[in-house]
């Protein structure tokens, strides 16, 4: 009798032991980016030298195309969300200005 006393409990306690179990997946959106991408941009780079280098914008401004924007956001499914944001600007086909969540380049301006 008592032997049934102390299977019972713990029987009815097993499906309540693999909700903390439960497998969230990652959810990547947007442009992933690297420094390392972001170190080759120099300024007076052609939008087609910057769209092979970094790929296609995640958003382009439908009044101004000479802005381009990189969005990434990262939702673990665990943990804390990641956004990165990077905001190039170009005037006549050359990058003028890069903004956001990365640095510009220390060689950014090489060869002006």
């Amino acid at each position: 009798m008592q032997l049934k006393t102390l299977i019972l409990p713990i029987v009815l306690s097993l499906p309540l032991l693999g909700c903390g179990l439960v497998y969230k997946i990652d959810i990547p959106q947007g442009n992933y980016l690297e420094a390392k991408q972001v170190d080759q941009l120099r300024r007076g780079m052609t939008q087609e030298q910057v769209r092979f280098l970094l790929g296609n914008p995640m958003s382009l401004d439908s009044f101004n195309h000479d802005r381009w924007v990189y969005l990434y956001y990262f939702k673990p499914g665990r943990g804390e969300v990641e956004q990165k944001q990077l905001v190039l600007e170009f005037n006549n086909d050359a990058l003028l200005s890069v903004s956001g969540d990365f640095a510009a380049p220390a060689e950014f301006n090489q060869g002006l």
